[in-house]
């Protein structure tokens, strides 16, 4: 038990920082005793406010409107924190317990002691929304698609590997695992985590404080936190806890793809003729539009939802402000509308790929970013015909 336990003395302050596994009966078990046995003027927990209301509070995600979702541009936002969430639960199911409930027990426990408790991870939301805002067009769609995969998974973990996961919190592991796929990404979902982790239980009221969170985060919080009591480290989180403004160059990249195709079309029409031209569109309708199309059906859409991933993708794609996952997302929302139950079993549906597919809900998600990879696909082998005639001779 000793190895998960780590003691810093920093200044009048004695922290306390237990490295836990999130899906290991053993680190339950370890938190309650640790709690009780060392009576903390404070408990801090790895986990925010709105990640606690999902875990008690099971109707919050009948609230969820997707339509809402799918108009504000969040469909891959949220499906990235449900994948997330479900990679964890099932990892859980393997292990026979539920993920998150050693930190449910460090506030059990404390709540059992009169000991105050705090939570000290960043919110969710902005974790995600950082790496969205970090990551590329085409990281997009490769972490999406990363992230569809494990899900789609029925690999089961060897008897080293689930030992090795004990040692350490899955979701850090994955966090990890996506971080090395997108090293962009890095910095947001790991060493700024440890970063806000470590600064919220510097500045904990208290003499005495235990602090349960991921093994996978103690040695960079223990780093930060000497950081932090020596001077050479700020406390101010302001720049780590925003979502920052696109500047122009964000906001004008998007454009370049869609207006460097429809300057080739152009091209094309001047240069190689109308014959050409018209092929290579022709083309670029049938390899855009068939690819969201071929997405939708590998996502069993309605039919309707796969003519109208046809039709729309090669409008869509010179649109960067809309996408064709928007309209068929809501196309098949409207046509398979998800119910109460869908929303109840939620977390559950996703640790299946028959589960995912049945439940109404996550459906929708699936069609809608199954046919923008698929548009996102066709959008560059589509465009490749129209260079390919005006540099290829």
């Amino acid at each position: 038990m000793n190895d998960t336990i780590t003691r810093l003395k920093l200044g009048k302050k004695e922290i306390i920082i237990v490295g836990t596994a999130h899906i290991s009966k053993e680190s339950v078990q370890e938190v309650k005793q640790i709690i009780s046995e060392e009576k903390p003027d404070r408990v801090c927990v790895e986990i925010d406010e709105t990640r606690y209301k999902t875990m008690t509070e099971k109707s919050s995600w009948k609230n969820m409107n997707i339509t809402k979702i799918l108009k504000q541009r969040k469909g891959f936002l949220l499906l990235s924190n449900l994948i997330l969430a479900s990679f964890q639960r099932r990892l859980g199911q393997e292990l026979g317990i539920r993920p998150g409930e050693d930190m449910m027990a460090a506030i059990i426990a404390a709540k059992e002691n009169n000991i105050p408790f705090s939570f000290c991870d960043r919110e969710i939301q902005v974790t995600m929304k950082r790496a969205w805002y970090k990551t590329g067009f085409w990281g997009k769609n490769k972490m999406l698609a990363a992230m569809l995969g494990s899900i789609f998974s029925n690999e089961k973990l060897s008897e080293e590997e689930l030992e090795e996961l004990k040692k350490k919190s899955a979701l850090h592991g994955m966090l990890e695992e996506l971080a090395n796929f997108l090293p962009s990404v890095k910095e947001v979902l790991i060493d700024e985590r440890d970063v806000f982790l470590a600064t919220k239980v510097f500045e904990a009221e208290g003499v005495r404080i235990v602090v349960v969170v991921g093994a996978g985060h103690v040695p960079g919080m223990v780093r930060h936190l000497n950081a932090l009591e020596e001077g050479r480290a700020e406390k101010d989180l302001s720049k780590i806890n925003e979502v920052p403004k696109k500047g122009i160059i964000a906001k004008v990249l998007p454009w370049f793809i869609p207006l460097a195709i429809i300057g080739a079309i152009v091209a094309n029409f001047f240069l190689r003729g109308t014959d050409v031209a018209l092929d290579n569109t022709l083309k670029w309708i049938v390899l855009n539009g068939g690819l969201s199309a071929i997405g939708a059906i590998i996502a069993l859409a309605h039919p309707l939802t796969i003519l109208l991933a046809f039709a729309a993708a090669p409008i869509t794609s010179l649109i960067p402000v809309i996408g064709v996952g928007m309209f068929t997302g809501l196309l098949e929302s409207v046509l398979k509308k998800p119910k109460v139950g869908d929303f109840e079993s939620l977390h559950d549906d996703l640790t299946t790929i028959k589960g995912a597919y049945k439940n109404r809900f996550i459906h929708v998600l699936i069609v809608f970013a199954l046919s923008s990879i698929g548009s996102s696909i066709g959008t560059f082998l589509g465009g490749i015909p129209f260079f390919t005639s005006l540099f290829g001779g």
